[in-house]
């Protein structure tokens, strides 16, 4: 059963080991704090309004406006949204949740909201963590989720290609592709409650970290159905003709039309699977053979470095400078030698294995080191959304926020970010920590993911956060730093975003809107006002 207020299944939340433990190292952590479990509320017992709206006969079987159902739509995952549900503010509802079963559904519901003035969310899994499914205002509104049109329709094995249904979360993707042997290869920490079409629409980031990190180095083609129409790129591996309309679409956050389905690039499944965890002593030698291995070709399907804190804090590894969590993999042939070029450069800059191991088609077997920091982090990052909503419970502040810089620009943008933070923290709360891991890197430039953890005051969560996530935005847009790598602007971005994007285009980007939104129906105030 989904979580209505948080994180993915009442079935998978923190087990009670698992939460004492949690609190254990938090009290370390956060001495004094006060860690008193405060439940969720009941939605029903909230007095929450009825809906403003009524659908036509002909779409009523389509809509539910069911008080719990309402309530689980109205916010997304970020920490913000659950500090909020857990409080009980549930300010701005979806009047209706209008689940479309095939894309005639959707035309006929954007031609109802059209007609009507109604603004529609696009909802896929609903994960956003940065406002892109809130109705942030006052009239009233519906959510069109596309989570029933969820089949593999086609596959392609010849030129490895299927036609996938927006709804369509990680795990049936990788399911009804697996009899195939082939796999869409996009991992986002938010896979087992994601879609196909929250990914495109945002422009997400997959677990990989180099070679095909986002989600448009996989898609071919993409249909969508605007107000104005049916748009549908043609299926090429490549074109010179004009801008890509895919592009348009891609990142486009459901402010231009609804994505109903694309056809996306498969791989074959990996047969042979390399992984490494190498300890520095120093923070400026760990960086630089991150980015030695970045530049040199490698293409390591994880290069992952994370800060002393973040390495102690989530892969349980004590290192005096940084952690760096390699491994390569193929379906073709055993990648041995590219991992022992990785660790080659890594050793120039004084790292030190302390684990490795190596996997091919016949099975496992561990190479060096009694410990797998490779596996301990993979372990903590499918666990740390649940466990940042056990804090949010425990009034612990426990939020993260990304970037992307080229490498000559990390250090500075770097040092004002964390110092930003640490500012923020000393002026909000009474203590906190924050740390820093490289999710993606490239020959240009690495991406930083930032966590704050910090004691909160239970009330004013979502206020104390808002005031550091804009310290935090501020150093970022003023060193250089994108306002986000892969989760996307929607409402909490948009101040930067505003400044980031060239006036040339974003008056493009609003001429585009006004054709195929005349209304303005489509996510209001994400990306354009």
């Amino acid at each position: 059963m989904r979580s209505w207020w948080g994180w993915g299944t009442l079935e998978e939340a923190l087990t009670e080991q698992e939460t004492r433990d949690l609190v254990a190292r938090v009290s370390a952590m956060l001495p004094g704090h006060d860690l008193t479990d405060h439940r969720p509320p009941d939605p029903n017992a909230l007095g929450l309004p009825s809906p403003r709206i009524a659908p036509p006969a002909s779409l009523s079987a389509l809509c539910s406006s069911d008080v719990v159902d309402r309530a689980g739509h109205a916010r997304g995952k970020a920490f913000r949204d659950v500090a909020r549900n857990l409080q009980g503010r549930l300010d701005h509802l979806p009047d209706l949740i209008v689940r479309p079963r095939r894309e005639q559904d959707v035309v006929d519901v954007l031609d109802w909201c059209t007609r009507q003035q109604i603004p529609a969310i696009p909802y896929g899994g609903g994960s956003s963590v940065v406002g892109g499914v809130e109705p942030r205002f006052d009239q009233p509104a519906i959510t069109l989720d596309v989570s029933a049109m969820s089949a593999v329709v086609e596959v392609d094995q010849v030129s490895r290609a299927a036609r996938i249904q927006a709804g369509a979360l990680g795990p049936w993707i990788e399911d009804q592709l697996r009899r195939h042997d082939l796999t869409l290869r996009h991992f986002p920490q938010s896979f087992a409650f994601s879609s196909l079409g929250g990914w495109l629409a945002t422009r997400a980031g997959g677990h990989f970290a180099t070679l095909y990190t986002h989600i448009d180095d996989l898609t071919e083609s993409v249909r969508v159905v605007t107000p104005a129409g049916v748009s549908e790129s043609r299926r090429l591996p490549g074109s010179g003709a004009g801008p890509s309309p895919d592009r348009l679409f891609i990142g486009s956050e459901g402010t231009l039309g609804v994505i109903t389905e694309a056809w996306m690039r498969l791989q074959n499944r990996p047969r042979w699977q390399v992984t490494a965890s190498v300890a520095f002593e120093d923070w400026s030698a760990a960086v630089a053979a991150t980015r030695t291995v970045a530049q040199a070709g490698l293409f390591p399907a994880n290069c992952r470095l994370l800060d002393p804190a973040e390495a102690f804090l989530n892969a349980g590894t004590p290192v005096g400078g940084g952690l760096l969590v390699l491994a390569f993999e193929s379906a073709d042939h055993p990648i041995d030698p590219w991992l022992h070029r990785a660790l080659e450069i890594a050793a120039e800059h004084g790292g030190r294995v302390i684990a490795q191991r190596s996997r091919d088609s016949q099975g496992e077997r561990t190479e060096a080191g009694a410990a797998d920091a490779s596996e301990s982090w993979r372990s903590a990052f499918l666990r740390m959304p649940y466990q940042r909503d056990a804090l949010a419970r425990r009034g612990v502040i426990a939020e993260t926020f990304e970037t992307a810089c080229t490498w000559t620009g990390f250090d500075e943008l770097h040092a004002a970010v964390t110092g930003a933070a640490q500012a923020a923290i000393a002026k909000i709360c009474s203590a906190g920590v924050v740390t820093c891991r490289f999710t993606h890197v490239y020959p240009d430039g690495p991406a930083p993911y930032y966590g704050i953890y910090a004691a909160g005051r239970w009330g004013s969560l979502d206020a104390q956060w808002d005031e550091m996530k804009a310290a935090v935005s501020e150093a970022i847009s003023s060193h250089g730093g994108t306002i986000t790598h892969h989760h996307a602007v929607g409402r909490d971005h948009r101040p930067w975003y505003d400044r980031q994007r060239p006036g040339p285009f974003a008056a493009a980007l609003r001429a585009v809107k006004r054709e195929l939104d005349p209304a303005g129906i489509l996510n209001p105030g994400v990306l354009l006002g």
